[in-house]
């Protein structure tokens, strides 16, 4: 989903700051990874990444799956 500057974040230095935490999966356990693998089991929690669309003189970049830092 599109954020907005000054609506969904702000830039503070070198960093985007959202206004709500965003969710970052934990690492698997062993049983829910051997669940995962057998195929008894899914994964559904949230794993946000962000992607970011920027100007360097005038060309268009993208940088993508980056992931939240507290």
């Amino acid at each position: 989903m599109e954020q907005r500057e000054g609506t969904d974040y702000t830039v503070q230095r070198d960093a985007l700051v959202f206004d709500r935490p965003l969710a970052q999966e934990g690492k698997l356990g062993f049983w829910r990874w051997l669940s995962m693998f057998l195929g008894i089991a899914g994964t559904y929690r949230k794993h946000e990444t962000v992607d970011v669309q920027y100007e360097v003189n005038g060309k268009p970049r993208v940088a993508a799956n980056l992931k939240p830092e507290s």
